[in-house]
């Protein structure tokens, strides 16, 4: 094993010049930027420096109303009178306008999420155009959605997105409820919300009608605002498994429909069999893209115990190259954590880890002395009683156990109260089908991991929410077969 880097780079920064954040920010009300009803405001900053980036303005109940009320006008004025034709140009033109502002995008994204710009880059911001051009596509057929042949739109669908990826499940809410005919109240985390508010001018600047797409932006208030809000019908969260808790409970007995998309706990299975490169590349990915901060992560790799030395030799080996630091610099490979609180959370599950008998390890890394870190993490000698391989820590730490048969990673993998994703690897198509079918998980990948299309459906099981988003059932998710 190194002792430091296999590889030496010299700093490749991106420019943030493409950029210009604004000092303040207000609301996006009605297709205007407007004031809040108080002067109550947040600060958002980078995590990877601490730099305070904007002050932005916190939503009360008042200005969730306007909102809605604003989004209430535009759906039944314009917006569900308008043909499906006609608003997926609308869908395109946003697509479109993404798509050249690509490199604004992603700079803002990796200065406000901490995440390295080359995710940014070559994953998130070119998956949200093609969310966008995949819906427009959508927004004249919806009688093949399978709802019957005159589906309705629900009418305002209030949305609330979190953190890890804030333009793409902005993508993800957005692009099928336009497509449908429903209009959008839209709060973005409270940590990043800077890309969704560049997303609100890419509005403007598309001619979008006043109203079809509003944001407000706030913490944890804002967004009960918008889910208890009596005039909102379609309620959509994407975030811990908590508040959707509280969510469901919250709309339970209304009319509203609610797709929730939470938490995950995701077991890798790497048989003996399987390709070793391959397989340690795709675990790499599996849990340490975007700092582990997806909800989908694969945080518990089962390995066979007949192949376990020589995967973890070569695992090891392989995270020794990772780079970690400035989420610009082309070259970094793990950015930063989010926020202190998400730190701090990180943290306390790796101590409890440490307590319990698990051993740690990390490669030789050193920190930026400013922001929030934390090297790439694998522990081993876990048991299934460990609670690092039972909570979701939402980081870049991995759980590494074991298995002999492939009905004990069956029995292993969905020991779990969360249901949202497995990864397996082996040369057996044969295995693969056996295994994909007994795992209770939304989305199963073979032989690769983190794999998104926005043709294709993406939720959970149990703890891991309901619905679906992505695909035809992502779009059907936002319509209904009564009138509204």
């Amino acid at each position: 094993m190194a002792d430091k880097p296999i590889f030496e780079y010299a700093p490749a920064p991106q420019s943030r010049s493409v950029v210009d954040i604004r000092s303040s920010y207000g609301l996006f009300i009605g297709g205007e930027f407007v004031e809040g009803a108080s002067a109550a405001s947040f600060k958002t900053i980078s995590p990877a420096t601490e730099e305070v980036l904007a002050e932005v303005t916190e939503a009360n109940a008042e200005d969730v109303d306007r909102a809605v009320a604003a989004a209430r006008r535009a759906y039944t004025r314009v917006w569900s009178r308008m043909p499906g034709a006609e608003r997926a140009k609308y869908l395109y033109r946003i697509a479109r306008i993404i798509a050249e502002r690509a490199r604004e995008f992603a700079v803002l994204e990796s200065l406000d999420n901490g995440k390295p710009i080359k995710e940014s880059r070559d994953a998130d911001i070119p998956l949200v155009a093609q969310w966008f051009f995949y819906y427009a596509g959508w927004a004249d057929k919806l009688a093949y959605a399978g709802l019957g042949t005159n589906p309705k739109a629900h009418g305002v669908a209030g949305q609330i997105i979190p953190w890890n990826f804030p333009l793409m499940m902005l993508a993800w809410k957005i692009a099928p409820a336009l497509a449908a005919g429903n209009t959008v109240v839209l709060k973005p985390a409270e940590t990043t919300p800077l890309t969704a508010l560049l997303f609100a001018e890419v509005c403007q600047q598309a001619d979008l009608p006043p109203g079809v797409v509003n944001i407000v932006t706030g913490a944890g208030a804002t967004g009960q605002a918008i889910v208890e809000h009596p005039d909102v019908d379609k309620v959509a969260f994407t975030g811990s498994t908590d508040v959707g808790k509280a969510i469901a409970r919250s709309v339970a007995g209304t009319r509203k429909k609610v797709t929730l998309e939470l938490g995950g706990k995701a077991a890798n299975i790497v048989f003996d069999d399987a390709p070793v490169d391959q397989a340690v590349d795709g675990i790499v990915n599996g849990i340490f893209f975007n700092q582990g901060h997806v909800c989908c992560a694969g945080s518990r790799l089962l390995v066979q115990e007949s192949v376990y030395d020589e995967l973890l030799d070569r695992l090891k080996r392989r995270m020794t190259t990772l780079r970690v630091g400035d989420p610009l610099d082309k070259n970094t490979d793990i950015g930063a954590i989010n926020s202190a609180e998400q730190l701090a959370r990180i943290r306390e599950l790796s101590a409890i880890g440490d307590a319990e008998g698990a051993e740690r390890w990390s490669p030789p890394c050193e920190l930026p002395a400013n922001g929030f870190w934390f090297a790439p993490t694998i522990f081993t000698g876990v048991t299934q009683a460990h609670r690092i391989a039972r909570e979701e820590i939402f980081g870049p730490v991995l759980s590494v156990l074991t298995f002999r048969t492939p009905a004990e990673a069956v029995e292993k993998a969905n020991n779990t109260p969360y249901g949202l994703s497995a990864g397996v690897w082996t040369e057996k198509g044969s295995r693969i089908l056996s295994i994909a079918n007994q795992l209770r998980a939304g989305v199963v990948w073979a032989n690769t991991f983190n794999k998104f299309d926005p043709a294709s459906p993406f939720g959970g099981y149990k703890e891991s929410g309901y619905g679906r988003e992505g695909g035809k059932p992502g779009l059907a998710a936002y319509l209904t077969e009564e009138s509204n």
